[in-house]
């Protein structure tokens, strides 16, 4: 199966020689630091793959790569320029989806992937939108309200929308959380023609991805240090102590 022309990255859209990268990057939510000295680099068709256990950091490193939260330390930058330093400019060229399915309940399958794609202004949205649907096998759902959906397909409903506002960065957190096996081969489809027109691809998952040749991130190798509490006085030089 293959990408329609029109929900092909359009040329203008795709990036030249262009590199996203995070430097020294440290993590602190709350009182708590999640990761320190982490960096990445990701050059244009290339796919990231960001690994560990819970609370590891993965969807905080998304957060801060989409600008949903800043690096208490390090920097993140595109071709070189802070994107900190044009938020805006920034956020128009990644698209982010997150744990949470941004859907009308009320709204058909169809009318949802409509909205979305006249609010990025698409050239006959309801042609799209049905296009859209016809790549993740819900083409039959059209006409039902999302309410009615089961998970596997509210999410599949979710990642369609990146099939109608073209940018060069996606962030995907869980992106095959509810999905079957012919859904992820769906998605990793969508993920290739992506990558092929010159996107990037960024996920955060537990489970293996259908991003062949992309690079793994591992985030329980940037986790703090536990603090040196010394020995103590109950803690001679034999003793020892697990963190967890």
């Amino acid at each position: 199966m293959t990408l329609s022309r029109s929900l092909r990255l359009p040329i203008a859209a795709r990036p030249a020689m262009t590199e996203f990268a995070g430097s020294r990057l440290t993590c602190l939510r709350g009182e708590r630091l999640v990761f320190v000295g982490l960096d990445f680099r990701l050059a244009a068709g290339e796919a990231l793959v960001l690994t560990g256990p819970n609370a590891s950091g993965k969807s905080s490193l998304l957060r801060l790569m989409a600008l949903l939260s800043c690096p208490w330390r390090g920097e993140i930058t595109w071709d070189g320029a802070p994107v900190a330093e044009d938020p805006d400019r920034h956020r128009a060229r990644l698209r982010y989806v997150g744990h949470l399915d941004a859907i009308k309940p009320v709204l058909t399958a169809e009318e949802n992937l409509g909205f979305w794609a006249a609010l990025h202004r698409n050239a006959g949205p309801e042609r799209q939108a049905r296009q859209a649907l016809e790549r993740f096998g819900l083409e039959r759902l059209a006409a039902v309200p999302a309410r009615y959906f089961s998970a596997g397909q509210k999410r599949r409903l979710n990642l369609a929308r990146l099939l109608l506002a073209p940018a060069p960065l996606w962030l995907l957190d869980e992106p095959t959380v509810g999905l079957d096996q012919a859904a992820v081969t769906r998605l990793g489809e969508v993920l290739a023609g992506h990558r092929a027109a010159g996107g990037m691809v960024v996920a955060a998952t537990h489970t293996d991805l259908p991003l062949p040749g992309a690079r793994h991130l591992h985030l329980d190798g940037f986790a703090p240090a536990p603090p040196d509490r010394g020995p103590g006085p109950d803690r001679g030089p034999g003793h020892e102590e697990t963190w967890s």
